[in-house]
């Protein structure tokens, strides 16, 4: 019998075929994805405001990006060097026990509140106390962090299991998903929103919180340890 080798963290399934990880196969460069990390530096990432990602905190191993592996020392969150506007976007996540990471969009700096960003959480449910604050579930993971509580029927995988997030922004309306399945959909410019807002911890800043036209992708830096890998985006038209 023959015997069939899988190096593990090098081929993964994704829908009906087989690709290699932090790779995009010809039908994906077609429709305009491109990667955001390549699996082996920070290329294209910076630190909030400056003009290089961190030096310490973010391990790469393997095609696969960890913050904090190991407990190690903080080094802050990452962001791309480029903005987007409508946008899908999709990154593989995994968690360790306990863990609370995020991706942020639209991250920019305001006027008045500093530095934010739209926040598809990542959080383990089940033993993290995030979860059981804020308002009606608006902290679990999938959901927009403090404004929008996902699904409850939500598909999230077992903690050391990735899963996969997807974020799709087009003009004001934007769409969460987890694993394949819708968990979340908003208008940032409708009056739910705006209600939303003015209950969150962001009702202070200027302008009204998500209300911009770009911003950046962020990898959030939550002193937990957090693994990503195949992060990609493509600008919709």
């Amino acid at each position: 019998m023959k015997k069939i080798i899988v190096i593990a963290g090098l081929i993964f399934s994704y829908g009906l075929g087989f690709a290699q990880v932090n790779t995009l196969t010809s039908k994906e460069i077609k429709k305009g994805w491109k990667l955001l990390f390549n699996g082996t530096n920070l290329d294209g990432w910076t630190s909030v405001g400056k003009t290089t990602p961190p030096e310490k905190g973010w391990d790469i191993d393997n095609g696969i990006l960890t913050v904090n592996k190991g407990g190690a020392q903080r080094g802050g969150d990452i962001i791309t060097k480029d903005q987007f506007s409508d946008f899908e976007l999709i990154v593989e996540f995994r968690l360790t026990k306990g863990a609370n990471s995020g991706i942020k969009y639209f991250f920019t700096q305001y006027k008045k509140g500093g530095w934010l960003g739209l926040e598809y959480q990542i959080l383990d449910d089940e033993t993290h106390p995030d979860a059981k604050l804020g308002i009606q579930g608006n902290r679990l993971q999938a959901g927009l962090y403090d404004m929008f509580a996902p699904a409850k029927d939500k598909k999230d995988k077992p903690i050391g299991e990735w899963n996969v997030a997807r974020i799709v922004s087009k003009g004001s309306k934007v769409e969460h998903y987890l694993n394949g399945k819708k968990t979340l959909s908003f208008d940032r410019k409708s009056i739910k929103y705006k209600d939303a807002f003015l209950l969150s911890k962001f009702k202070d800043c200027e302008p009204m919180f998500g209300d911009v036209e770009k911003g950046h992708i962020l990898l959030q830096e939550h002193q937990d340890e957090v693994s990503f890998r195949n992060v990609k985006i493509r600008v919709l038209k």
